[in-house]
């Protein structure tokens, strides 16, 4: 297991080479001037000049960035143009906000989504299958800032119930939550119906009927356990979207997280925040899906045993 993940880390350091040199070039290629963010409207020419030769930004393109690598292979990922803190701390400082909405986003997804795909697995091919499904689809189908929009005019705007947007308590949290959740929970409630139903087909739960036991132990015991791969794939997966591609919902309810930090450093042209914040994305996302993997061998002993021949 040990040397697998080490092969896991290694292929990493290419990909965020690649990954940052795109991003660098991405937003050397989307113009404007970051001297016209920093300085005041009134600033004259020379001093812009002089502000955009300080902050190295007359050099050639790669002299550039891999200035900017050298800085990362030191520890250091550079000061924001804007704000002058640094990225990594920033980043770090909105993380934890991302954490709480993602993982409570993905907290009310499974909480819908694992015991209703079981639900119409059971009953496939009834009314009731179909109308779930037909809301899952809705669910998939709908983007998050119109969902959000949605959520804002009826809870917020009409009933006055919940704060549209900011942070303060766990008021603030149930709507970006449920718009970041129910989407999630719509695309794990298909894969959880397709995952039972390819186990509800197997011999060894015919089997498991014969021998007398219970419905439940049947379903979970035997069903559950063995269509649990796929659906701790899907939540990997979804767990790697909401932390990395919640920026829309981020934005429509002020939340502030790593989404609408990158959405506000793009508008501002702040190459170091962008770039930084996207690499440091790239490896929660990394981690993220090594965490699955491993989650693997515990569920699976077949996995593990598949991962120590590796090693």
């Amino acid at each position: 297991m040990f040397r697998y993940i080490l092969k896991r880390i290694i292929i990493l350091i290419p990909t965020l080479l690649a990954t940052s040199l795109l991003i660098f070039w991405a937003m050397d290629l989307a113009g404007g001037d970051p001297v016209d963010q920093i300085l005041p409207e009134n600033a004259t020419f020379e001093q812009k000049a002089a502000l955009r030769e300080e902050m190295g930004l007359n050099d050639p393109f790669f002299v550039r960035y891999f200035r900017y690598i050298g800085g990362i292979l030191k520890g250091d990922m550079g000061e924001s143009y804007i704000t002058h803190r640094d990225v990594f701390q920033t980043f770090m400082g909105r993380l934890h906000m991302t954490l709480l909405l993602g993982g409570s986003a993905l907290i009310f997804a499974c909480i819908i989504s694992i015991p209703l795909g079981i639900y119409t697995a059971l009953h496939q091919n009834t009314w009731k299958d179909t109308a779930a499904m037909i809301i899952a689809l809705f669910g998939v189908s709908m983007p998050n800032f119109w969902l959000g929009l949605m959520l804002i005019l009826l809870f917020s705007l009409k009933l006055g119930w919940l704060p549209s947007g900011g942070t303060g308590g766990f008021r603030y949290l149930i709507l970006p939550a449920v718009t970041v959740g129910l989407g999630l929970a719509a695309l794990l409630t298909r894969t959880t119906r397709s995952a039972m139903l390819d186990v509800l087909r197997q011999d060894y739960m015919t089997t498991a009927k014969a021998k007398g036991a219970s419905r439940n132990r049947v379903i979970y015991n035997h069903g559950l356990r063995n269509a649990i791969i796929p659906i701790i794939t899907a939540i990997g997966m979804q767990f790697s979207y909401v932390m990395t591609g919640s920026a829309l919902a981020e934005t429509v309810f002020g939340w502030p997280g790593i989404g609408r930090l990158v959405v506000d450093s793009i508008n501002k042209r702040d190459t170091p925040m962008v770039t930084g914040s996207i690499i440091l994305c790239c490896v929660l996302m990394a981690v993220i899906n090594l965490a699955v993997d491993i989650i693997y061998a515990f569920c699976d002993p077949r996995i593990k045993a598949q991962y120590s021949g590796k090693g």
